[in-house]
């Protein structure tokens, strides 16, 4: 057997993968429906949409008995695929070196035959496969690769429909449809192994006045400016959002509030550096509101929303009080 190698641009891929934001995201009729159609068109036993992780492929869509939500990266099959430019196809695992003694081959499901078409991320790497996998050698014609080729463009389709979605468009972060589904995944996972978040609110100090002096242009301009600081301040496995007008959130994954104040400061210091090698003719500043959560007393995504609104609102207020 013989592990994947990683391609030159992994930093760039992982990167890309994880800015999509679909990562353990729930099943979704959108793929599910090509996997079946990939299963019938095919007469196979599995399809799947996969998704090539650092040290692992996670499933977004699985049609047919695979158990396995996620599966080694080293001994994955598409860890391979996602080398390629086009369809690779092995026809009989049992006559391929890199593939004979594969786990996924000597045990369940006892692949046989496997077809994966790369599919690229809405920025254009290769980050997962469609594919469909076999209990019996068989061939695969030219027909059935453009075939295969076809259903990895439509799941293409729809992996860029889902970051549309979940995406703001002026500032190219999550929106708030985004932040309220994978927010939730995020507290429901710290819960399940009891580890820290803190979530804040963040609101733009004296935003109105700069639309009303400089113009609706400029006012797009600080927004952006502001969720690009967030992109270099926080972290991969933080999640930030811009949740509407001159609202911001950040899920802090792991960190209690003491460490989320601290990297507020750093992204407050970031962001006056930012305006001042920018030239801008105005500073950025926000409020905020940070909320532990607790694991034993655990609250909603939406709880927690309104309880850290409030207290930005209130830190607002004190520091309009002090101007």
């Amino acid at each position: 057997m013989r592990a994947p190698p990683h391609p030159a641009n992994e930093a760039q891929r992982l990167g890309q993968l994880h800015d999509m934001k679909i990562l353990n995201t729930p099943p979704e009729e959108r793929f599910d429906r090509l996997t079946r159609l990939a299963r019938r068109l095919f007469n196979t036993p599995i399809a799947l949409v996969s998704l090539v992780e650092a040290s692992q492929q996670w499933f977004k869509s699985v049609s047919g008995p695979f158990e396995a939500q996620t599966t080694p990266r080293d001994i994955s099959f598409c860890g391979h695929a996602i080398l390629q430019d086009d369809v690779m196809v092995v026809e009989n695992t049992l006559c391929d070196d890199r593939f004979h003694n594969n786990p996924l081959v000597t045990g369940e499901p006892h692949i046989r035959f496997y077809a994966g078409c790369p599919l690229r991320g809405p920025a254009g790497v290769n980050v997962g496969t469609l594919c469909i996998l076999g209990s019996e050698p068989r061939d695969f014609s030219a027909d059935d690769r453009a075939t295969l080729r076809d259903l990895a463009a439509m799941a293409e389709a729809e992996l860029a429909a889902f970051q549309s979605a979940t995406c703001d468009e002026l500032t190219q972060i999550t929106n708030r449809r985004g932040f309220m589904t994978l927010g939730q995944l995020v507290l429901n996972d710290c819960l399940l192994k009891q580890r820290p978040a803190s979530l804040t609110f963040l609101d733009l100090d004296k935003f109105k006045q700069i639309n009303d002096t400089l113009g609706h242009r400029e006012g797009d301009r600080a927004l952006m400016d502001f969720a690009d600081a967030m992109k270099v301040c926080f972290r991969h496995h933080d999640l930030f959002a811009r949740l509407g007008g001159d609202e911001f959130v950040v899920l802090f994954n792991g960190l209690r509030q003491p460490e989320a104040d601290a990297l507020l400061a750093d992204f407050e210091r970031h962001l006056q550096q930012q305006s001042r090698s920018l030239n801008r003719r105005y500073a950025l500043r926000f409020s905020s509101g940070v909320v532990e959560f607790d694991a034993a007393h655990s609250r909603s995504l939406e709880q927690m929303l309104e309880e850290s609104d409030a207290r930005m609102y209130a830190a607002k207020k004190r520091r309009n009080a002090l101007a």
